[in-house]
């Protein structure tokens, strides 16, 4: 850490001796890039918030994105160590992480093989964008995968047109802190401008052992030059985090508290923990996932004339990381280490990847009065090889380091192209239409992690598909007076499953039962009025699915949940917002979203260990037609709030969040669920300016203000014994009331 900050320290006397060479030039505002293909607009009719850069940066000293982006309607937010920091995801109108497509400058951050975010991976990417915008439902075209239930659309913050930087620390409960510092060389020459920031974030956890260490840079360069503009920029970093996604049951929540989580947990008579059985147990300190990502992109944007504008961008991600773990009492058949059925031992395993993703997109954009055109698409191609290695095996002297128990591979290429139109029919009436083709092409290849008995090998992999879909979007605003405005749209989106939909159901799916592609239609309605201190609007959808993959109840040997298509389901909610500035110094913000969200027909099946096995999966099932049954993690009730008090330098934001009660299946069992939850934060600040500062700010947030105790997150599954079923449930408790100060400097 000292050479951390010497190093800034540097930085920053260098570039202020820069700066003061630069003082005879006319500074201006510098272009913000964005690639215009993915984000709406109020002549768009779509269901979206955006959050400005005053929002991010009031919630940017001790969170993740997806912690701030639950403000917003429909939006859950989930945390696997407690505080908000770490293993974060999301779920909008109960739709998981890997059906939301996120996009930085239009490029997709989504992971090409697994679909989900890993916001970890960019640590501290709340403080290096300039805005974020939050699309329900199909949205508009975007590029990359899952854009299936809502999009988050995200550019990085424009360059300063003057020299500027600001600093920051923070420290709370848990050992938590955070250290950043950012600096912009303002517009050198006329022409040119750099800026960077690097950060440090980490905390013990509220969970037990459940610590984060996450290192995150970000350098951009930008040329301007009359209508043109070109940007290089770069950003990523590194993470280390304690493996916490095991969970704790709450019967051992009620036996060691509810910090207790057993990821790492191997029996030691000298052990420094027992458990209730009186077993002496000991705990891995490597128990770790590790990750590097470096996120490339290369803009370029020029406006030719009034009508018609270029936005382009190529990019380049590097990723290589791996997940450690000990392994106690494992079977050493299924790492390749003997032939005896029975052997077992302790050992230490790493699963490793590294992956590549490449690929341009670009955007024309034609703007008249009356219409608005884009067209455009994008390629992408990602490889990335997985593989396993042993670092240690108990009673084993000596390994060979090139030995590895599996290895796979992935290739896959995503293109798209898309022409969207938006037409002024007339001066209260604006029509709209997008239409996409999207081409998926995805192959994996060699063995995977899991053994199967069946075979008595690894578990193949030979997956090489193929798929075309056509989205189309059609939609109409009208604004009959100055202070209303309606939208109706309807769409199509279309999905191909995930790698873990084809892989991580071997055990239980017949040989060649591959999941097949979902469809969604979306149908939204909404009505906003906007007045002097008021907005408030309404929003209805529909969202009819084809082949929805859902959670089965099922896991397969890594406790992984498994999916399958069913036929028939839907979302339907409202979605309603307000919006109201009492008096210039106190404003109110709040959503609620009540919803029904069912599957059709469902019927239910557990694997019955006792029944003669089919060739296939070697189980049998035990079946439960249910008729129409609630679709997992989907609550039928959410609501957030936000009061805003803020006077000269002070301000004081009270939020709030309510989440309904969700199952972790679809078998809507009461022995499996997440309990309804309301949680409220406190943020309390006070900013001055000096002659020599910008600002000086003071800040301390009480997170879980009311003590309320709450899981954010849970999974679970079934099995069953001579049709005796057993239900198996995991949880992941969140932080009673703790705090987090803050001072930021901005020079």
């Amino acid at each position: 850490m000292k050479r951390f900050f010497l190093l800034l320290a540097a930085a920053i006397t260098t570039l202020t001796a820069h700066a003061e060479g630069e003082d005879s030039i006319t500074l201006y505002h510098l272009q913000q890039i964005e690639v215009k293909g993915t984000r709406a607009t109020k002549a768009t009719p779509v269901a979206y918030d955006d959050l400005s850069r005053e929002e991010l940066e009031r919630n940017a000293y001790g969170l993740d994105m997806p912690s701030v982006l639950a403000l917003t309607p429909s939006m859950i937010a989930t945390n696997e160590t407690g505080i908000g920091i770490g293993g974060t995801s999301m779920r909008l109108r109960g739709t998981d992480a890997t059906r939301l497509n996120v996009t930085i400058n239009g490029v997709s951050m989504n992971n090409p093989d697994s679909h989900a975010m890993y916001w970890y991976d960019t640590p501290d990417l709340i403080s290096a964008v300039g805005t974020v915008q939050v699309q329900r439902g199909a949205g508009v075209s975007t590029n990359g995968t899952g854009a299936f239930g809502g999009s988050i659309s995200m550019t990085t913050a424009p360059l300063s047109s003057e020299f500027e930087g600001d600093a920051s620390l923070s420290y709370g409960s848990y050992n938590t802190r955070k250290q950043a510092i950012g600096l912009s060389s303002g517009l050198m020459g006329s022409h040119w401008a750099v800026d960077g920031r690097l950060t440090h974030i980490a905390s013990n956890g509220y969970i037990d052992r459940g610590s984060t260490d996450l290192k995150s840079y970000l350098l951009q360069g930008a040329y301007y030059n009359g209508n043109t503009v070109l940007k290089l920029l770069s950003f990523g970093g590194g993470a280390h985090t304690y493996l916490t996604y095991n969970g704790v049951t709450k019967e051992d929540m009620a036996l060691y508290g509810r910090r207790y989580h057993d990821s790492g947990q191997f029996v030691s008579e000298e052990g420094p923990f027992t458990l209730a059985d009186g077993t002496r147990v000991d705990y891995y300190d490597d128990q770790t996932d590790n990750y590097l990502q470096l996120n490339n992109q290369l803009l370029f944007s020029h406006r030719f004339n009034n009508h018609w504008s270029l936005s382009t961008v190529a990019f380049y991600t590097y990723g290589y990381g791996y997940y450690k773990q000990y392994k106690d009492d494992a079977t050493l058949l299924e790492y390749g280490l003997t032939e005896d059925y029975s052997a077992e031992g302790d050992l230490i395993r790493r699963k490793l990847m590294r992956n590549h993703l490449g690929g341009l997109q670009g955007v024309v954009n034609y703007t008249t009065e009356q219409i608005d055109l884009s067209f455009g698409g994008s390629w992408s191609y990602y490889t990335c090889p997985h593989w396993g290695d042993l670092e240690w095996v108990e009673g084993l002297s000596t390994l060979n380091p090139d030995a590895r128990w599996y290895e796979n591979d992935v290739k896959k290429q995503d293109g798209n192209l898309f022409v969207r139109a938006s037409w002024q029919t007339h001066p209260s009436l604006r029509l709209f239409s997008d239409l996409q083709y999207r081409y998926v092409s995805y192959k994996a290849w060699g063995v995977n992690d899991n053994y199967d008995w069946t075979q008595g090998q690894m578990q193949p992999i030979d997956v090489d598909k193929q798929y075309h879909f056509f989205n189309p979007r059609l939609g109409l605003t009208w604004n009959p007076t100055k202070h209303s405005s309606f939208i109706l749209s309807g769409a199509i989106a279309q999905k191909e499953p995930t790698r873990g939909d084809f892989t991580d159901r071997y055990r239980f799916a017949a040989a060649d039962d591959y999941p097949t592609a979902e469809r969604l239609y979306d149908f939204e309605a909404g009505y906003t009025l906007t007045t002097q201190r008021l907005i408030a609007g309404i929003n209805l959808y529909y969202m009819y699915y084809q082949d929805q993959l859902v959670k089965t109840g099922q896991i397969n040997d890594n406790y992984d949940a498994l999916n399958i298509n069913v036929p028939e389901s839907y979302r339907r909610g409202v979605e309603l917002s307000l919006t109201y500035e009492a008096v210039h110094w106190m404003a109110l913000t709040a959503n609620a979203t009540f919803s029904q969200n069912r599957i059709k027909n469902y019927v239910d099946k557990v694997v019955d260990y006792a029944l003669e096995g089919n060739v296939a999966g070697a189980y049998d099932y035990l079946t439960t037609e249910m008729g129409d049954t609630q679709i997992s993690y989907s609550p039928n009730v959410m609501a957030s709030w936000s009061l805003d008090f803020h006077h000269r330098g002070f301000a004081a934001v009270l939020t709030g969040r309510y989440v309904g009660k969700q199952y972790f299946t679809n078998f809507e069992n009461e022995a499996m669920k997440l309990d309804s939850y309301c949680v409220s934060d406190l943020d309390l600040s006070y900013t001055l300016s000096t002659a020599h500062l910008r600002s000086l700010r003071f800040g301390l947030t009480l997170y879980n203000l009311f003590n309320t105790r709450y899981e954010s997150n849970g999974y679970g599954w079934s099995e069953a014994y001579q049709g005796e079923r057993t239900d198996h449930a995991y949880y992941f408790p969140q932080a009673p009331l703790h705090l987090l100060a803050n001072i930021t400097v901005k020079f």
